[in-house]
């Protein structure tokens, strides 16, 4: 069993060496190797080592997750931390992950689990192998015997070949019929991967939404490092003030730290106060609507319906989906936020918002069984406006998760276009940074409205757009402002600690300059609620 260690520093690769020593393994040592190299090591277990501000790591995992020659390499990582580290460690694709300092007894064992799990995988890799040089065998043998017969009775064989070719077809287009009859019957059977949004959303659902929402903005909203860093600095002039004592450094360089952080706080508020104020009103809320057709046949992917027109619909609020029947289209609802880039009315958010079935596990699902995704409509909310903006699709990035969408119509006066800087040093490790978006969707901005009117606009609307149409004519529709700190600045990613979730996709990431230098793209769940965007360099070649 070969293990390479990689990038592991010197005090790990001697509790590596201490912990699996005089067991039989070919362990070799490597740093900055790239793909192609760590493939020619041929190693069957990785061990790399990893830091909460260092997660380079991850891309590498992802990588060589990706490569059909190397999916099978398993890989543990060591982390200098607790429960956090731990976890992102295994979000980011490890096999299994490992703190230091760490027991060599368990760490051995640890390993060895990993290579039991292997055994299976290697053992399938390898029947794959003999059954393939079988086949290629086989062929060598039918060909050659073909090679003989035809030397010595052509006719009789090609009448041979005639028939079988016949009846090849002839299976074939069995096959098809019966796998296109087997496919729409497993897409009515496993409609439930889908749940609508539209229509079958009860108003007490939404409402416990809403209210979820609400909670949720409360406890976010709770006294927090403001308000401890003033009970300190109080109870340290307190405390002088008793002491009589104004000399004492200690309680003073204490009493000089608090103030110092409190004075940064201050100041990065007036910074997100005047981004907000200038930059707010161009964040819009994006509303995509997605329709499904059959690939084979082209027709629309509806809802069965019964002989009165309503939704069959099973106890856990899921349909039943057909393709030849009379009932409604099959529509799912997605929402994202968007930000004004150019005059000409293009806004920059995400690919997955753009096209929202490329990275969603659920409609993966239906998409495998034959059906195909396409956006009926985009519509733009901006803030301080009565009704939405028809959108269309610009263009989709290639090299990272960013798309353009354009305005049909001019966007509103009152907007102002977002400066992007994708210089390097625009973002710093540390730096304060501001988000702005739309996370949680429609409960989020209802859940800032008051209770009376979140309660009107849920008795009275019929579906999405309504719902969306009216909560635009009240002005409800505004964006969520966040701020934290860059954690990380990595080759294609910026980590960052600003509070966000899904429907907050696609959200401008503001730095101490008022500048855009990333686009709010995912969460990295259980690490301590950080948050990944995609640099705004990626954008660069979509607005040219």
């Amino acid at each position: 069993m070969r293990i390479l260690l990689l990038n592991l520093g010197t005090e790990s690769t001697q509790a590596v060496g201490h912990a699996l020593s005089g067991q039989g393994y070919d362990i070799a040592a490597e740093h900055s190797l790239t793909i192609d190299q760590i493939l020619a090591c041929s190693p069957e277990l990785l061990i790399t080592e990893a830091s909460p501000s260092n997660l380079s790591c991850g891309g590498l995992i992802s990588q060589i997750k990706a490569r059909p020659d190397l999916r099978t390499l398993k890989i543990v990582m060591i982390v200098h931390g607790d429960a956090i580290e731990r976890a992102v460690g295994l979000d980011l694709g490890a096999d299994d992950v490992v703190s230091s300092p760490f027991e060599a007894l368990e760490f051995a064992a640890k390993i060895r689990t990993q290579i039991r799990q292997k055994q299976p995988e290697l053992k399938c890799e390898a029947e794959l192998k003999d059954a393939l040089e079988r086949e290629r065998l086989a062929e060598s043998a039918a060909e050659n015997l073909i090679s003989k017969v035809m030397s010595r009775r052509r006719f009789w064989v090609l009448s041979i070949v005639c028939a079988l070719s016949a009846a090849t077809l002839l299976a074939a287009v069995t096959t098809v019929i019966s796998n296109r009859r087997s496919r729409k019957d497993t897409l009515q059977l496993n409609a439930n991967v889908v749940r609508l949004n539209d229509g079958l959303l009860q108003q007490g659902e939404l409402l416990r939404h809403v209210e979820s929402a609400r909670e949720s903005l409360n406890v976010n909203n709770a006294p927090g490092t403001r308000e401890s860093l003033q009970v300190q600095t109080e109870h340290a002039r307190k405390k002088m003030s008793e002491e009589g004592d104004t000399n004492d450094k200690s309680l003073a360089n204490q009493l000089l730290r608090t103030q110092n952080r409190l004075d940064r706080l201050e100041n990065e508020d007036r910074i997100a106060e005047t981004i907000v104020h200038t930059y707010g009103p161009s964040v819009c809320f994006l509303h995509v609507v997605v329709g499904f057709r059959d690939k084979d046949s082209g027709q629309l992917i509806r809802i069965a319906a019964d002989a009165s027109g309503q939704a069959r619909v099973d106890d856990k609020g899921m349909v039943t989906l057909e393709t030849d029947g009379t009932g409604p289209p099959l529509q799912v609802d997605f929402f994202g936020t968007g930000f004004l880039v150019t005059r000409d009315g293009r806004l920059l958010t995400n690919h997955h918002i753009a096209e929202p079935w490329v990275f969603d596990m659920e409609l993966k699902q239906i998409l495998d069984l034959g059906a195909a995704a396409f956006v009926v409509s985009y519509t733009a909310y901006f803030p301080g406006t009565s009704q939405g903006i028809i959108v269309n699709l610009d263009r989709i990035s290639h090299h990272a998760d960013l798309a353009t969408l354009k305005l049909q119509t001019p966007a509103p006066p009152h907007t102002a276009l977002l400066e992007l800087d994708d210089r390097s040093e625009a973002s710093v490790s540390g730096d304060p940074v501001v988000l702005i978006g739309y996370p949680t969707g429609i409960e989020g901005i209802l859940a800032r409205a008051s209770s009376d009117v979140t309660r009107k606009v849920a008795e009275s609307a019929q579906g999405v757009t309504q719902m969306l149409s009216q909560m635009a004519a009240q002005h409800l529709i505004r964006p969520t402002t966040t701020q934290g700190h860059i954690g990380d600045v990595l080759t294609d990613e910026i980590v960052y600690d600003a509070a966000t979730t899904s429907g907050g996709s696609g959200g401008p990431l503001f730095n101490r300059d008022g500048k855009v230098i990333g686009v709010n793209s995912a969460i990295l769940k259980d690490f301590g609620g950080s948050n990944l965007a995609v640099p705004v360099r990626y954008a660069d070649e979509l607005l040219k």
